[in-house]
């Protein structure tokens, strides 16, 4: 990996900051949290605007509809982003970060100029339908049935903490489309209508008092076989490309969110006196050393699947995306305990950004895959442990 930049990459850095600079200032203020209609309308404003600018799928390749940029330009494209401040992809996450990536690389020529030029230019916004309420952490247990009849499947079954659903025009499905095959086989991806007859939601409010995830109930719900991205019974390993840009890309700009939110803290720290305590001194200190190390990794990470992709592979973030995220979702929690360590009592009011990150923060060890299924892939993949029965 080399961190060095060439000066078409540094001229690219300043040509960003520019337009971020002459952008940011005319946005509308963003909308309120619960209402989701207009957060649906900020975003993809903003989507419509990177994309007019040139800055819409970035790395996604030509094919694909995307600029073709370098890694190196890709991570410039984040880090600029966050330190100046603008809206971050917001309810076009699983479009942007999971779902187009996936049929980018695993759809056909006709699905991916039906779904990828209207994810990059803020048209159409994507919904992820993986968990199932008896599933847990085990995807491969779901239950959700597709029976093909004729051209279509018939979809029966739920999903839980469907990010996005109230909004969303398409999901990313996992159905079990052979229930006679071991776990692991006999299950399909499919782009699912989400306003197709059958579908209901059913927003979910969270410990934080927000409602970005919900159930979602198919009933007999027909889809059409054009819209199963990968083979029949081949979604298992299609899923897991979804979770590979998930869990070795999705977060990368989160990573300099709280590399910016830790530098928020250590001013706090100074103005109301917390800063003469040497060891939250050193806990920020740590915490400043996990962000850059985890940087550090995300462009490893991006790095390694680009040379990947340059020498025949298939440009998929392999194993290193759960090492990264693994240590994040630990070093997330541990930067909003040291925040309530320096607000004190403000940390507890509901009304704080602070509380809210803080208690959003608990879910990271369980989002993209639970710590221990982490840990399993580590272990079995890295490692080269055996399997566990």
């Amino acid at each position: 990996m080399d961190l060095t930049l060439t000066g078409a990459e540094e001229e690219f850095r300043r040509r960003l900051r520019a337009w971020l600079r002459d952008t940011l200032p005319g946005l509308p203020p963003e909308p309120p949290a619960d209402d989701w209609p207009a957060r649906r309308a900020y975003d993809c404003a903003w989507q419509r605007a990177l994309h007019d600018a040139g800055y819409a799928g970035l790395h996604w390749p030509p094919e694909a509809g995307g600029q073709g940029a370098t890694p190196t330009q890709h991570l410039i494209f984040i880090e600029e982003a966050e330190r100046a401040g603008a809206p971050y992809v917001g309810a076009n996450f699983v479009g942007l970060l999971h779902a187009g990536p996936t049929i980018a690389a695993e759809g056909t020529a006709a699905q991916r100029a039906r779904w990828l030029p209207p994810i990059l230019r803020g048209e159409e916004i994507w919904c992820q339908g993986f968990s199932e309420p008896d599933a847990g952490s085990d995807l491969a247990s779901l239950r959700t049935r597709a029976v093909r009849d004729g051209d279509s499947y018939v979809v029966t079954g739920s999903k839980i903490w469907t990010s996005y659903a109230e909004i969303a025009d398409w999901c990313e499905l996992l159905v079990r489309t052979d229930p006679a095959a071991p776990r692991h086989r006999g299950i399909s991806w499919l782009a699912l209508p989400m306003n197709a007859p059958g579908v209901t939601v059913r927003p979910l409010r969270t410990l934080a008092g927000t409602a970005e995830f919900a159930e979602v109930f198919l009933d007999e719900v027909r889809v059409p076989a054009t819209h199963r991205i990968g083979a029949e019974n081949d979604g298992w390993r299609v899923s897991m490309v979804t979770l590979s840009y998930e869990r070795g890309t999705a977060f990368a700009g989160e990573v300099v969110a709280c590399r910016r939110t830790l530098a928020r803290l250590a001013r706090t720290a100074r103005a109301n006196g917390r800063w003469d305590d040497a060891v939250l001194r050193r806990r920020l200190g740590r915490l400043h050393a996990e962000f850059t190390a985890l940087w550090r990794l995300v462009q490893w990470n991006v790095s390694e699947a680009a040379h990947a992709a340059r020498t025949g592979g298939d440009g998929v973030p392999g194993a290193g995306g759960s090492v990264f995220k693994l240590r994040y979702s630990q070093a997330r929690q541990e930067l909003y305990d040291a925040a309530a360590e320096v607000l004190g009592p403000e940390s507890l009011d509901a009304r704080q950004e602070w509380t809210a990150q803080r208690l959003s923060s608990l879910s990271y060890t369980i989002a993209a895959g639970t710590s221990q299924i982490q840990r399993t892939i580590i272990a079995e993949r890295i490692l080269g442990l055996p399997k566990g029965r």
